[in-house]
């Protein structure tokens, strides 16, 4: 890995030693002082889960009963039944542990089709789908589609940077559910061979940039040309 790449995840390991010494001139009269700074390693930790639910995105317990969303386990993915005009429960919470230094959040989310998507699907806000958006926490800074129009990912960002927790810190949920749009037939459904939502969740240190766009940005670069 490269210094820079280093620097950026916050592997900063060294110890540096100052000393100074005064020697006197006529009876050797001396004096030294010692100084040792230690410098530890630094970390970003999160961990992205959502509550376990069943085909029809009804929140279970493990053995497969129907559960309020508390009392559901947390799992890191989930498989559903499409089905038009559909509701589930889909709640991406971010957790940002202790020791944690003093970050940005962010959060990936991809909707990757098995078929290309036609015109008239590009321009719907497909992120609409997403129910119980908590805009009042995450924004939307931009969204891609790929080159063979099949993918598009959104990006959200946290609004706020994560302090340095002493104890686990969970962010509120991205959103609480996915509603599919009536008018998404059967048909357009088949037309589409299926889609599935992935999400990834990631973090930045604040320290040593001046705002989150520097940050991403840097972020960006050393995991593209990693």
């Amino acid at each position: 890995m490269k210094t820079g790449k280093k620097a950026l995840l916050l592997a900063l390991c060294a110890v540096l030693l100052v000393a100074a010494t005064v020697m006197g001139t006529m009876a050797y009269l001396t004096s030294q002082d010692t100084v040792t700074n230690t410098f530890t390693v630094g970390r970003v930790a999160i961990t992205l889960d959502e509550a376990k639910v069943n085909a029809d995105g009804k929140p279970v317990d493990k053995d497969g009963k129907v559960v309020t969303l508390e009392d559901a386990p947390r799992v890191d993915n989930n498989d559903y039944k499409l089905m038009p005009g559909h509701t589930y429960t889909k709640d991406p919470t971010v957790t940002v542990l202790t020791g944690s230094e003093e970050s940005y959040i962010r959060l990936l989310v991809t909707v990757k089709f098995n078929e290309a998507l036609s015109d008239n699907m590009l321009a719907t806000k497909l992120d609409g789908i997403f129910t119980g958006y908590s805009a009042d926490n995450w924004s939307r800074k931009d969204y891609k589609v790929s080159e063979d129009e099949k993918t598009i990912t959104y990006e959200y960002r946290y609004k706020e940077t994560v302090a340095a927790p002493t104890a686990d810190v969970k962010l509120p949920a991205l959103f609480t559910g996915i509603e599919i749009p009536e008018d998404w037939t059967n048909e357009t459904l088949k037309a589409l061979g299926g889609f599935n939502i992935n999400i990834v969740a990631q973090a930045i240190q604040t320290d040593g940039f001046k705002d989150a766009d520097t940050a991403w940005g840097a972020f960006t670069a050393a995991t593209t040309n990693g």
